[in-house]
């Protein structure tokens, strides 16, 4: 008999985390805009929950060179962030996963993909410019 209601909890905790996966808020009650997107409001949150994370873009890993832990870091190198230019951004190329760069997060990664809102608040705010705001 205690066999559905483990079932009913499993079920409730797997859609609880799908639900949560797939929440486009970048903080409590906060969406990316559609223009005039922060770094420091809206960009360094995503890179802090899904980049620059130990082991991977955090200034002791630096997994490929990059460290994802600030404005500086971020836009250190042109080709990965191309102010103005998102189509010509590794970073971008990289979070939407085209075949020239390895994709990220990667697929064996315990870290979920961004999501499009994600993916549009960065190419956005590179677009803007990839401002320190």
């Amino acid at each position: 008999m205690k066999k559905p209601i483990y079932i009913f909890f499993a079920l409730l905790f797997f859609s609880a985390m799908i639900f949560v996966a797939c929440d486009d808020t970048v903080a409590p009650n906060e969406e990316i805009p559609d223009k005039n997107v922060s770094y420091s409001q809206h960009i360094q949150p995503i890179f802090n929950i899904s980049c620059a994370l130990s082991g991977c873009h955090d200034d002791a890993t630096a997994a490929a060179g990059l460290r994802l832990t600030s404005w500086l870091n971020v836009t250190a190198n042109p080709q990965i962030v191309f102010p103005g230019e998102p189509d010509n951004s590794m970073l971008v190329w990289a979070i939407e996963g085209n075949t020239s760069v390895p994709p990220m997060p990667p697929m064996n990664s315990s870290v979920l993909p961004l999501t499009r809102k994600q993916i549009k608040g960065i190419r956005t705010w590179i677009a803007e410019g990839a401002k320190n705001n």
